[in-house]
């Protein structure tokens, strides 16, 4: 049966008076209004100086949070052109020494895993033992600028070795170990590293995975590699990597840790695009970017600090582990947890959160519709009552969602569906204390992000659909992708349709209180009689079936007639995709959306087709559709479950001839 839709922007929170008084957001407000006699009446005002006066609102931020400058710098922002941005010209920092500037007892780490294993590190601890890795790493000649790659799971040793490698001035990069070896080899062989320090394998879903033959080939694929360190995960002895030195060997001495100063546009780290259409871009951000806007997003929107206890679900190949692991830099404790999230079953995060004492807890949308579908009430099983705020992001969260939270989690929470991206490494659109929470609403533009949404003409417009766009430069902006020769792949990629102006590649929509909606990729849009809509307002209407578990939805003019629209269906155990179900599916969505928006065909499949960071891919799926081969059209090692494919090949095939309901894939396990 289809659940009972609450309706979106309906008010679920406000912050009381408590809550407002305790605001990190709130302190900085009463800092600006004793150190630079400046009053706001509201966010609004607030986020409006953020925006227009770059040079006072970072320049107080780099005053507010202490930033350690070993040289000072010559202006904020001399020029605000995009790309280009020059950022605190001058200044010399280093990131590692503000994520290990408290050198006490207090609590730094907690890591939990499937396993049952628990650690955890004080900062003391921790500072001590980055001393140790990061005079490995100088014993192996890793110098400033060179590149450490990293192929580990989240756990404390891979946090060790990146605050080594920042205090350096090296340049980190990482994936996640269940990652393939062409995948691997596509991302690592970009940057050319001189050290990997990599596992033997791995634990999820209650099963070992044995990485080390996967790991020799990859070796194989990087010839830059001068030293390979191995950490053991899986107790095993027999059979290790030729020539790899083991992570006890590499911190088995230590030296003072010192922290070389570099500029605040030097390299700290490289991520990556999805690479599904081609080689996945090296995004390139700077220490001194990441560092002040890092400490801004967690210290103001996230809300997190010195006594607070920060967890997210994330992977080391995923933005979000960047995110969570810079909650050092104001002193927060970082939660870190290997393993499923739905192993032995999905209260197992939960779990964490009422043994870790966690103050905020981030997961993605399908982890909580998949709590709502199974029935899950973690607020009256387990003890949450140290819970301030509950995170979101990775996808759209339906207001059904929303009310699920503070139905079965906790009446008196935060609840922030946030959204950014890899590209600048940050939430752009996302949560702050100072204001309501509304069903299906991302509460706001985050400070020093100028967002617009532009319409067909390029004009800013509020309260309709449009691109979301950056009319203004933040710090975390890549700097540059490397091996981007002249800058080309970087400036098509987000300047060409609107040169000086970032696109992000959503749809967007900003409504008059300054809460926005973000509708999904404006590449996927669906667009039928002239009606644009984003595929979030789709799959939210199909997230209210129980029948189902998942959805794509595509709209291509490939087969057999002009603008078919498709849907595709994962069916919950049990359940059969029928003409029934068919019929109701296609009234709610006229009813609920437009009679233009009722699919042509609906069809059952066993699995979405995702990305290694669990997203959708609508649009490889769209070209495949449109008859591109799928050679052209995806790139399988950069897929999650890259059979999932064959579905969709097998329906084209069957055209113009009317396919059958029925896309069968074959199943595999995919780690989210």
């Amino acid at each position: 049966m289809q659940d009972s839709n609450i309706i979106d922007g309906t008010l679920l929170w406000e912050p009381t008076a408590q809550s407002l008084a305790q605001a990190g957001i709130t302190r900085y407000l009463a800092w600006l209004r004793t150190e630079r006699r400046l009053e706001f009446s509201d966010y609004t005002a607030l986020w409006e100086w953020s925006v227009s006066d770059l040079d006072g609102f970072w320049g107080s931020l780099w005053e507010y949070f202490g930033i350690i400058a070993h040289a000072p710098h010559e202006a904020v922002l001399p020029d605000r052109a995009m790309p280009g941005a020059e950022w605190f010209p001058g200044a010399k920092l280093n990131y590692a020494e503000h994520a290990l500037r408290r050198r006490d007892g207090r609590l730094a780490v907690i890591a939990a895993a499937e396993d049952g294993a628990f650690q955890q590190l004080t900062f003391a601890e921790l500072h001590d033992r980055v001393a140790a890795a990061a005079t490995g790493l100088r014993r192996l000649g890793v110098v400033k600028g060179d590149r450490v790659a990293a192929l580990l799971p989240n756990i404390p040793e891979t946090l060790i070795a990146f605050l080594a490698t920042a205090s350096l001035g090296a340049v980190w990069t990482s994936c996640a170990p269940e990652f393939g070896i062409e995948s691997v080899a596509h991302r690592f062989s970009q940057i050319e590293p001189k050290v990997l320090i990599a596992c033997d394998g791995y634990r999820f879903a209650g099963r070992e995975h044995d990485r080390r033959e996967v790991l020799t080939q990859i070796v194989s694929r990087l010839p830059t590699l001068e030293a390979i360190v191995l950490v053991s995960r899986l107790d095993r002895t027999a059979g290790s990597v030729a020539g790899a030195l083991s992570w006890d060997d590499l911190v088995h001495t230590s030296d003072r840790l010192t922290f070389e100063p570099v500029a605040f546009g030097h390299p700290l780290w490289v991520l990556y695009s999805s690479g599904t259409t081609g080689l996945p871009k090296p995004i390139v951000q700077s220490q001194g970017g990441i560092l002040l806007e890092h400490m801004k997003e967690l210290a103001l929107h996230v809300d997190v600090g010195e006594g607070d206890r920060f967890f997210w679900y994330t992977s080391t190949a995923w933005m979000m582990w960047n995110l969570l692991i810079s909650s050092l830099l104001v002193g927060t404790t970082v939660v870190l947890y290997d393993g499923s999230p739905s192993h032995p079953d999905l209260l197992v995060l939960w779990k964490l959160a009422e043994s870790g004492k966690l103050t905020h807890f981030g997961v993605s949308p399908p982890y909580l519709q998949a709590c709502r579908r199974a029935g899950l009430h973690p607020g009256r099983w387990l003890d949450l009552s140290a819970l301030r705020s509950v995170g979101s992001t990775g996808a759209p969260l339906t207001p059904d969602g929303f009310a699920w939270v503070y139905e079965e989690v906790g009446s008196d929470l935060l609840l922030a569906s946030i959204s950014g991206g890899s590209d600048l490494c940050t939430a752009f659109l996302g949560g702050c204390p100072l204001l309501p929470v509304r069903a299906g609403r991302i509460q706001c533009r985050q400070l020093g992000a100028k967002i617009e949404a532009y319409d067909e003409h390029g004009a800013p417009v509020i309260g309709e659909v449009g691109e979301l766009v950056i009319t203004a430069p933040m710090p975390s902006m890549p700097i540059y992708f490397w091996n981007d020769p002249g800058g080309q792949r970087y400036r098509s990629s987000y300047f060409e349709m609107y040169p000086g102006v970032w696109r992000h590649g959503d749809w967007i929509s900003i409504h008059p209180d300054g809460s926005c909606v973000v509708y999904g990729r404006s590449d996927s849009t669906l667009n039928r009689g002239g009606i644009r809509m984003g595929t979030s307002e789709f799959y939210q209407v199909i997230d209210g079936f129980t029948e189902v578990l998942d959805s794509m939805v595509i709209d291509t003019g490939r087969l057999g007639r002009e603008g078919r629209l498709l849907l595709f269906l994962v069916p919950a155990a049990g359940v059969e995709i029928d003409d029934r179900l068919r019929r109701r599916i296609k009234h709610a969505l006229r009813e609920e959306l437009s009679p233009r928006h009722v699919p042509d065909e609906i069809y059952r499949i066993d699995e979405v087709p995702l990305t290694l960071n669990g997203k959708k891919m609508e649009v490889p799926v769209k070209r495949i559709l449109a008859g591109i081969p799928v050679e052209q059209a995806v790139r399988r090692d950069a897929m999650a479950n890259p059979r999932s494919l064959d579905a969709f090949v097998r329906l084209l095939d069957q055209t113009p001839a009317k396919p059958s309901t029925s896309v069968e894939t074959d199943q595999t396990e995919s780690r989210p």
